[in-house]
């Protein structure tokens, strides 16, 4: 029988890449935040379900950004508390994303009403769960230094545990394999019941003024439907495809490209989720660009606000058809 393998060396290159991308993530779970607290009107219950999702990932980039800047060599109480936070907060980041599919199916699919007791049982479940394991995890002294064979310099489960396999498995992979049947499943039927939707309503598409502008927004809303799934595996993938081949006890999981893909999969959720519902998100990117313009003109016109009124004499000159400041703000404001 093989000994075990030797623990994956982490070049600086690859910590730059990794550290880069928790730090993406990082500001793009911020931002889905900052979005969310700015404007009420956006807040409907799928982007709070995303915003707990976000709350997840802003959790794991911060911890993965420590475990990649310390590289951790052996077990220490950093190394437990890092991956405790981690194992935390990954494991929440896929009960949520489960959850806002399941949300999803409920409510488009089944038409069932979702009231606070979904809500309750969801915060129960994504947070609850999660936070059981890592304390059983923590108490066992389950969590420690792993040789970075599954992770990429954080730490996470103790590979010297007798029953490391299982821990593993509690501590994130479960969650993640069931992730990777669950999504696809909720997000194709859900499709399947909009395809079926729109296939009954296109007798009366010839009559309807509005329907031709309404297609391509349904279009882009459907192929965020296959994206979701598919973006999340993408990122996932790899660190299921580490965890096999460390199991296996196979040398290729000291695989260069393997470890990077590793390190951005499990850092750059959060990244993605800012992509996908901000920036590919029509209201939200609007509102988003529309705020960030006003802030540079306001910046850029204060200067030239200070120049004009050195110059101009003390008395404004007063014109009735000048509309006075009164008028003015609610009109910017509004714009």
């Amino acid at each position: 029988m093989p000994g075990p393998l030797p623990p994956t060396q982490l070049y600086a290159s690859e910590r730059v890449v990794v550290l880069v991308s928790c730090v993406l993530s990082f500001l793009g779970s911020s931002l889905l935040v900052c979005t969310h607290a700015l404007w009420p009107e956006l807040r409907t219950r799928p982007r709070q379900l995303l915003l707990y999702l976000s709350l997840a990932d802003l959790l794991s980039a911060l911890s993965y950004f420590y475990g990649v800047l310390q590289d951790f060599d052996r077990t220490s109480w950093d190394c437990v508390l890092q991956g405790a936070l981690s194992t935390f907060s990954n494991t929440s980041s896929f009960f949520w994303t489960m959850a806002i599919a399941l949300y999803l199916y409920i409510t488009i699919v089944r038409g069932s009403p979702t009231g606070t007791g979904l809500l309750c049982c969801f915060h129960a479940v994504s947070w609850g769960v999660p936070l059981g394991i890592t304390v059983a995890a923590v108490a066992l002294r389950k969590i420690g230094y792993d040789a970075s064979n599954v992770s990429v310099g954080w730490c996470w489960v103790n590979l010297d545990a007798e029953d490391r396999v299982l821990w593993m498995l509690l501590a994130g992979k479960v969650w993640e394999i069931l992730a990777y049947v669950t999504l696809p499943v909720l997000y194709i039927l859900i499709k399947k019941h909009i395809n079926r939707a729109h296939a009954d309503l296109s007798e009366y598409r010839p009559i309807l003024s509005r329907a031709p502008a309404l297609q391509p927004r349904t279009s882009v809303a459907d192929k965020k439907l296959i994206l979701i799934p598919i973006i999340f595996i993408i990122l996932r993938i790899w660190s299921t495809v580490r965890f096999v081949l460390t199991l296996c006890n196979s040398p290729a999981v000291q695989n260069s490209v393997l470890v990077v893909l590793h390190g951005i999969g499990n850092t750059f959720q959060g990244g993605a989720n800012c992509i996908m519902f901000v920036l590919c998100t029509r209201v939200v990117r609007t509102r988003l660009f529309s705020s960030i313009c006003c802030c540079c003109y306001d910046e850029l016109d204060w200067p030239l606000q200070r120049s004009n009124s050195s110059w101009q004499r003390p008395e404004p000159h007063k014109d009735k058809d000048v509309p006075g400041p009164e008028w003015t703000k609610p009109l910017l404001s509004s714009t």
